[in-house]
């Protein structure tokens, strides 16, 4: 498996929302993630920032490529478009991070 972990931004005063609609996640959206690969997904926020962090484990025959087509992502990006930056259609404007230490 491997870790991939990304930055995204989150609006000013949006944080109870966002934590809402990720505690309430549709079970489709967490299906159709699991079925690409991601295990253990999380996402920590710096309150002072409102930089999200986010990380998750991939199985190395992930399919994570394809899920901005699949209808149900693109539903729930249209959906968070309020809560946080994103691009012009909708998908999180996300920032990769490069890992720099790891203690097994």
């Amino acid at each position: 498996m491997e870790t991939v972990a990304f930055r995204m931004t989150l609006k000013p005063g949006m944080r109870d929302e966002y934590a809402r609609r990720h505690r309430e996640i549709w079970p489709e959206l967490a299906d159709a993630l699991h079925a690409a690969g991601i295990r253990d997904y999380r996402i920590f926020l710096d309150e002072s920032t409102g930089h999200l962090f986010a990380l998750y484990a991939r199985m190395a025959d992930h399919t994570v490529d394809a899920l901005p087509m699949l209808p149900i992502m693109r539903t729930w990006w249209d959906s968070m478009a309020e809560l946080m930056e994103t691009h012009a259609d909708n998908a999180p404007v996300s920032v990769p991070l490069t890992p720099v230490f790891h203690l097994p």
